[in-house]
């Protein structure tokens, strides 16, 4: 077969379907504490890039596939990919991504494909979505279809660095092992900008760890989001400069005959948020006690998204609705 002088394309992803009743690998915590903080790093990268518009994105996706590549680089590329990530690949490589994960066809292109599909633990009644008003980042407002359910929800308030206050709360999946949080700043005048930039692993696991199940309202907009994400930028932002050119990157590994380079970085992620589901093809916060939880939680503003699988901390989707 006849070899492409570089890695055409770099497809995002996850390697893994999750779904009901799918058989899903878990990786040890500290490995995929390490990867889901990598690749919360790429998507405040991505999110600071797009400010006002909606991002969906996958960090374990993300982390799977530089830690596929990591295998294949050698001198300064490979350090470069090391630093970003946090960790070396070399044993790690049979937990985080399986045996056989790399084979000779990576050296051509690297894909990793994902599909999610998860019910709610409890679903919307159809009957509770009407149609709201959501305050947009510019001061603008959007009527939406906002699903709304009273129930006891897992749910905590942090504040950030700066002392604004934020509210989060857990939608379980079934079966459990897979949530849902959604987080936004309680004042609407706050920017979204404000969680994202100080986002974590770690305080992700301090959201799910000082969770107390409380009666809410919880009314929340259905939305679809696709994104398409040049992620050259941001990995070169992270410091990995060298495996997209074409004359330092070091994949002797796969081919001592002629150079090869990344020639694109990209993640390609599609989610929809309905009554039944979903569907998808460091200064640390503290808890605030003095203040009294709101009975209602309405997200009628910008929000953050996180998908996380609880046992292991690996945070599958993230993203930001501006405009649902």
């Amino acid at each position: 077969m006849q070899m492409s002088p570089a890695l055409a394309c770099l497809v995002l992803g996850l390697a893994l379907v999750f779904g009901e009743g799918s058989a899903v690998h878990h990786p040890p915590s500290y490995v995929a504490h390490l990867a889901s903080d990598f690749g919360v790093r790429v998507f405040q990268q991505v999110a600071q890039a797009s400010k006002d518009r909606n991002v969906v994105f996958s960090p374990y996706g993300v982390a799977s596939v530089l830690a596929m590549l990591q295998l294949t680089t050698g001198g300064e590329t490979q350090q470069q990919i090391q630093a970003a990530m946090g960790f070396k690949i070399d044993g790690m490589i049979s937990n985080l991504l399986g045996k056989g994960a790399v084979d000779q066809l990576t050296r051509l292109v690297l894909v990793n494909a994902l599909y999610f599909n998860g019910q709610w633990k409890t679903p919307f009644p159809d009957s509770s979505t009407h149609r709201r008003l959501f305050h947009k980042s510019d001061g603008s407002t959007v009527s939406v279809p906002m699903m709304a359910q009273t129930n006891k929800f897992n749910y905590t308030e942090f504040t950030t660095p700066d002392g604004h206050y934020y509210d989060i709360l857990e939608l379980p999946y079934h079966g459990d092992t897979l949530s849902m949080f959604i987080a936004a700043p309680y004042e609407k005048e706050v920017p979204l900008s404000a969680l994202t930039n100080i986002l974590s692993a770690q305080l992700i696991s301090h959201w799910k760890g000082n969770m107390t199940r409380l009666p809410r309202l919880l009314v929340l907009p259905k939305f679809s989001l696709e994104t398409e994400v040049d992620l050259r930028k941001p990995l070169e932002n992270l410091g990995m400069t060298d495996m997209f050119r074409q004359f330092r990157a070091d994949f002797t590994s796969l081919s001592d005959q002629e150079p090869l380079h990344v020639a694109q970085a990209l993640q390609k992620v599609k989610i929809e948020v309905n009554e039944s589901g979903t569907v998808a093809s460091s200064s640390t916060a503290v808890i605030v006690s003095a203040r009294m939880a709101p009975e209602e939680i309405i997200m009628d503003r910008p929000f953050l998204f996180v998908v996380r699988h609880n046992p292991t901390g690996t945070v599958l989707f993230m993203g930001q609705v501006m405009e649902p």
